[in-house]
């Protein structure tokens, strides 16, 4: 009889457990942000740079993998709390800097996270001369310790455009689409406008979506400009 009322008044101990974890809130405070160079968005590959969030004050400390979208800005639903949010190292086509940055969120939030690019593109514009896109930009070289390795311009059917979005090629089509980059000689003088073009498929739509992106050597993520949709 002892043995089967300790039995019930474990279970019940059990269920109230369960029942006030299934009551608690989740979590309601939503932090926003860009990643900046000089006030201005870092554009960045779809998915492929990622900050990450710590909150301390607690025994144990969990991360908070924070995305950032293509256009520089990220978002999280957290609870309210002070947090550290942190650059990770060579994740992004800057300068490393794993320095935290203190956060406390308060309801919905908003925090910019300042970077140094190694180069940046400016003022790319881009049109449809005949069957190709044609783009001009400046590339501007913001840290000296690294050379530039290459100028791209990518073109996607969809509004995400970098090294993993872009319209589909035949291997012939790729071939013969070669002033799409640029690198060597082609980038001696950055402190003129520099061309590309991509040819476009036969099966191209009415519309299509581009933006210009710069690789660092021996940095793997590119600074890409503002995407810019195009019709035709």
């Amino acid at each position: 009889m002892k043995s089967l009322l300790n039995s019930l008044l474990l279970a019940g101990v059990l269920l109230f457990v369960g029942c006030a974890k299934d009551n608690v809130d989740p979590p309601s405070s939503n932090l926003t942000g860009r990643v900046i160079y000089q006030d201005q968005t870092v554009g960045v590959r779809t998915n492929g740079v990622q900050l990450e969030m710590w909150q301390y004050g607690y025994q144990l400390r969990n991360k908070i993998p924070v995305y950032v979208a293509q256009d520089g800005s990220f978002s999280a639903t957290v609870f309210d709390g002070n947090y550290k949010l942190v650059r990770l190292r060579d994740n992004g086509p800057w300068v490393n800097n794993t320095d935290s940055i203190d956060v406390q969120v308060r309801g919905n939030t908003v925090v910019d996270v300042p970077v140094q690019p190694y180069y940046t593109v400016q003022n790319a514009t881009f049109q449809k001369t005949g069957n190709a896109i044609t783009a001009t930009c400046r590339v501007n070289r913001v840290v000296t310790s690294r050379n530039i390795e290459s100028v791209t311009l990518f073109v996607s059917t969809t509004q995400f455009v970098d090294t993993n979005n872009g319209v589909p090629l035949t291997d012939a089509e790729r071939a013969r689409n070669t002033g799409n980059v640029l690198t060597g000689s082609a980038l001696a003088d950055l402190n003129k406008d520099l061309s590309l073009s991509f040819i476009l498929p036969a099966t191209a739509r009415s519309f299509c979506y581009a933006r210009v992106g710069v690789r660092t050597q021996g940095v793997s993520e590119l600074f890409y400009s503002p995407v810019q949709k195009i019709e035709f």
